[in-house]
C-alpha cells in the first residue's frame, strides 16, 4: 500500500536505528496516532521472525517475496546482517525497483556501505560510516568518493543515507520527504530529542 513504510531488516539488525522515525510516524506528543499517514510495516528475508543485535525478536509482515510494490518509503536498517554478502546481494532488486518506481529510500550504518557496493550511491551526494567504510565494501561499485559529505545524514532526491548514530537526523530528512508533518513540527520534533526535556523546557522559560 502506498502509505506503508517499510523497514527492511536482517539478522542481527540495529534496533535503535529505527526508533525515532517509526515514533514519530505512529505517535504524536501526547499518544497514538489515531489516524497516522502512514503505517509502519516489516520486511525480511522470510515471515521467520528476525533477532536484533540487542536480543529482540521481530515478526515481519512481509518476506522478500511477498512484500508490495507500491508502498511509501523502503527504510534499510543497519546492523551486522550487511556482512553477509549473500544475504545482503538479495536486497539489491528491491532497493533497484523502488528507486526506478521513484520511492524513498533510507539506509543507515551499515546499510549505506551495501548501498556503495552496489552502485546506489553513485551519482547522488550521501554519507554513511566514513568514507573509507563505503571505499572498502563498495569496491569498484562505489564511484562517486566526492559526492561523500563527512555528516551525520545526507538528503539528496529520494535517497537519505546516514552514520551509525545518525539516527536522529536520519528520521528528520525521511520525515521531511514523506512530508509526515509542517516543517516546523518536524523541526520540532527533533529539537525536543535532540536537547532533551530539560534543555527544551529551559528555553521555554527563557523565551516567557
Amino acid at each position: 500500500m502506498k502509505n506503508e513504510v517499510i523497514y527492511l531488516l536482517l539478522d542481527r539488525y540495529a534496533d535503535h536505528e529505527a526508533v525515532f522515525l517509526a515514533s514519530a510516524i505512529a505517535c504524536d506528543e501526547r499518544n497514538v496516532k489515531e489516524h497516522p499517514k502512514y503505517i509502519n510495516k516489516v520486511v525480511a528475508p522470510t515471515l521467520a521472525a528476525v533477532r536484533s543485535c540487542s536480543g529482540f525478536s521481530t515478526l515481519p509482515d512481509y518476506s522478500f517475496d511477498t512484500m508490495p510494490d507500491d508502498y511509501a518509503a523502503l527504510v534499510l536498517i543497519g546492523g551486522f546482517g550487511w556482512l553477509d554478502r549473500n544475504l545482503s546481494d538479495s536486497v539489491a532488486p528491491i532497493v533497484r525497483r523502488a528507486m526506478s518506481k521513484g520511492i524513498i529510500v533510507g539506509a543507515i550504518c551499515n546499510a549505506a556501505a551495501f548501498m556503495a557496493s552496489h552502485g546506489f550511491l553513485n551519482g547522488i551526494r550521501h554519507t554513511g560510516n566514513g568514507l573509507e567504510q563505503l571505499r572498502a565494501w563498495g569496491g569498484a561499485g562505489y564511484t562517486n568518493e566526492a559526492g561523500y559529505v563527512d555528516a551525520q545524514a545526507v538528503s539528496d532526491g529520494c535517497v537519505v543515507t546516514a552514520n551509525g548514530t545518525g539516527y536522529l537526523e536520519f528520521a528528520k530528512e525521511l520525515l521531511i520527504l514523506l512530508e509526515n508533518d509542517t516543517p516546523e513540527q518536524i523541526e520540532r520534533f527533533y529539537m525536543f530529542n535532540k536537547l532533551g526535556l530539560v534543555e527544551c523546557m529551559r528555553r521555554m522559560r527563557q523565551q516567557v
